[in-house]
């Protein structure tokens, strides 16, 4: 019986692509945390606040 099993530079670049999208989110979410009530008092100034 043959195991297909995906090479090591596949699991490595699939495992590095996961770390930076979450690394990203991260920063993100953080910066929503941080900024956030500013953001939102600036887009309700401007009325988009609704589309948001």
């Amino acid at each position: 019986m043959t195991q297909n099993r995906p090479s090591l530079s596949f699991t490595l670049a699939v495992a590095l692509a996961a770390t930076l999208a979450t690394a990203i989110l991260a920063i993100a979410f953080a910066g929503w945390i941080g900024h956030g009530s500013a953001i939102l008092l600036s887009m309700a100034e401007s009325g988009l606040a609704w589309c948001f």
